[in-house]
């Protein structure tokens, strides 16, 4: 009898241990499954973001926000090597700190890690211990993830995410940081790009205007504050041939009147540039196009009954000159690549003749 029990005993026993065994492998299925669907939405909300924010360092700024909120770490920064120095371009670490920061590429700990571009991964075992790169700041955290970043084989600087608890990422799934890696590389990459390009912005001395260089970066932080706006691209449309027929001074001189005369017809949030030669750009932040047609026909008027005096330089009997101005107008959708807008309309004004003056939409 007593067998029959201590048998029935260890047959509920092992059923029991069976049965626990199967709730724990489901809720850790669940844990896998709730794992891998917050990832997607962080995946999502990171390509919203490069997609909405138009600033390279505003984008990884965002990146590194939504880093922090959705996997609840503590601590996020992300260091850029431009060659010279290192620079903090994201974190939520007080400032005090940066220095610190700033300076791991020194710390023997991690110059294995980036010398062969894999993550580091360190803890402290016990609350009255630091990590090895600390000086100052016992508190502040106990353990730390450490990314290298390259981009073909070019390094860029690193990542590092840091807890406020001993072991804290000891089962953080590396996957998802891995691509979070390569969505600052992007980023990265396209703020070298942006940082070229705006060091080639410069003022036209004829014109007193921006370069189109000025269109594509500061001037697109303005533009994608609306969801819709109208771009116009115009060209002056006689400017070779006063150049040609009376004088290149005549011709500078026609260049600066006419864009006097717009520009003070301009609100602030509109961007006008000189956009290349007798080309001209003006995007309407926010206005649709009927109204623009409306606004271009009254304005292109008024430049058309301009008279600029010819310069000195020019020995025949005309007096004055008068431009003439072709328009044409395109939406332009948030978020969207404004230069295949500006292409387009370029690549119709050169279509069109010189003596072709008119307003069109496309």
């Amino acid at each position: 009898m007593i067998i029959a029990i201590i048998i029935l005993l260890a047959t509920i026993i092992i059923a029991l241990l069976v049965y626990n065994m199967s709730i724990h492998k489901k809720i850790n299925t669940f844990k896998n499954i709730e794992s891998q669907i917050t990832s997607l939405n962080v995946l999502q909300d990171f390509m919203n973001t490069i997609s909405e924010v138009t600033s390279a360092e505003e984008k990884l700024r965002k990146i590194n926000d939504i880093l922090i909120e959705k996997y609840n770490i503590k601590y996020s920064t992300i260091v850029v090597y431009n060659g010279a120095e290192y620079e903090i371009k994201a974190s939520n670490v007080a400032e005090k700190h940066w220095s610190t920061l700033s300076s791991l590429q020194y710390e023997p700990i991690f110059q294995d890690s980036i010398e062969t571009g894999t993550p580091k991964y360190i803890t402290v075992n016990k609350e009255g211990e630091k990590l090895p790169y600390q000086k100052m700041e016992f508190g502040r955290a106990k353990s730390a993830l450490f990314f290298p970043i390259y981009s073909d084989n070019v390094y860029l600087g690193y990542w590092i995410i840091e807890g406020g608890t001993p072991h804290e990422f000891d089962n953080i799934d590396t996957t998802i940081l891995e691509v979070v890696k390569n969505n600052i590389v992007s980023v990265l990459k396209t703020l070298e790009n942006q940082s070229i390009v705006e060091k080639i912005i410069r003022d036209d001395e004829y014109s007193e205007l921006k370069t189109s260089e000025y269109l594509y970066t500061e001037g697109k932080k303005i533009i994608d504050k609306f969801d819709i706006s109208t771009v116009c691209l115009f060209k002056i449309v006689n400017l070779v041939k006063i150049n040609e027929k009376i004088s290149r001074k005549t011709g500078d001189a026609t260049i600066r009147q006419v864009c006097r005369t717009i520009k003070n017809e301009l609100a602030d949030e509109y961007i006008f540039v000189r956009y290349m030669g007798p080309k001209f750009a003006i995007v309407f932040s926010g206005i649709d196009e009927k109204a623009v047609t409306e606004y271009m026909q009254t304005l292109k008027e008024k430049v058309e009954n301009l008279q600029v005096p010819v310069a000195q330089d020019y020995k025949g009997e005309e007096k004055f000159v008068s431009p003439k101005l072709n328009i044409v107008l395109a939406k332009y959708y948030k978020g969207t690549p404004l230069v295949g807008v500006t292409k387009k309309l370029e690549e119709y004004l050169d279509s069109t003749n010189d003596y072709e003056s008119n307003i069109n939409y496309l």
